[in-house]
């Protein structure tokens, strides 16, 4: 009888490795998550819909999620310029803004905060002149959004940057060569293959925008059924021990959160495949 021999790894140990890896990631994420799932139905389901009977956790859903989608449509375009400009653009400090970008990765959500609620407030250097205006910012739902803007802008220039800088030139060439107007150029021979990375940045920040905590309690104000986001009120029922309430919309945003990622991954794969449809016709 002849004996196969065993089929070696390419690398030693991978194997280990990779079955460490998996039991890690089940340890410090699938088992956090499936407990979040679990929790709210251990007093059965009457506690379940006793805490989605309940009009304030709807008021903070709604605040939450209209503030993260406003924020990460304002989010593109801006992200879009500056990726531009990092890439196309030879402009003076533009390391030094490279590397600002990633400052909110960077920066503890609460200083974010702080400053943003300095800066945006009644007697702040930007909140000033604009309370003189009449635009309230600070400790309104449009201090949300920027709060949110901010924290989302990375997300859209790291998603394009790259995409952008891989573009060959030889494509604008030939759209110049053929007497395309820049405009006519950018819309047909650069937007294209950006889109589905502005699609995915947008899902990213969206996914982030609307579980911030931190950055955003200092400007919202917190009033209820008009500045209270989710997370919030998350923290304000367990605060009362009304621990079904919590994970309930701890659960929604969860949900949401991965409906959102896999609805951006299906839109950016069929975004991708009419480009190539396109492409070959």
């Amino acid at each position: 009888m002849l004996f196969r021999p065993r089929r070696r790894d390419g690398l030693p140990g991978l194997s280990r490795s990779i079955a460490f890896t998996l039991v890690w990631i089940g340890l410090i994420v699938m088992l956090p998550l499936a407990a979040l799932v679990l929790r709210p139905w251990q007093d059965g389901s009457g506690a379940v819909l006793r805490a989605l009977h309940d009009t304030r956790m709807y008021a903070a859903l709604r605040v939450s999620f209209g503030c993260a989608a406003l924020a990460a449509l304002v989010d593109v375009p801006l992200g879009l310029l500056l990726a531009w400009a990092l890439v196309r653009a030879r402009l003076p400090g533009r390391r030094a803004v490279d590397a600002l970008i990633d400052l909110p990765f960077a920066l503890p959500t609460a200083v974010t905060g702080i400053t943003l609620a300095t800066l945006y407030g009644p007697t702040g250097w930007i909140g000033a002149p604009l309370a003189r205006a009449g635009i309230r910012v600070a400790y309104t739902p449009a201090g949300i959004v920027v709060a949110l803007m901010f924290v989302g802008l990375p997300f859209i220039v790291r998603a394009v940057e790259p995409v952008l800088r891989g573009l060959p030139p030889e494509l604008e060439e030939a759209g110049v060569l053929l007497g395309a107007s820049p405009m006519q150029n950018f819309r047909r021979v650069v937007l294209p293959p950006l889109l589905p990375p502005l699609v995915a940045g947008f899902g990213l920040a969206f996914a982030r925008c609307i579980g911030e905590y931190g950055s955003v309690i200092f400007i919202a104000g917190n009033q209820p059924f008009r500045s209270e986001i989710a997370p919030l009120l998350i923290v304000v029922r367990l605060q009362e021990y009304d621990y079904d309430g919590a994970t309930a919309i701890a659960l929604i945003l969860l949900l949401s959160a991965l409906a959102c990622m896999t609805g951006v991954a299906a839109l950016r794969r069929r975004v991708s495949r009419g480009l190539v449809a396109r492409g070959a016709a």
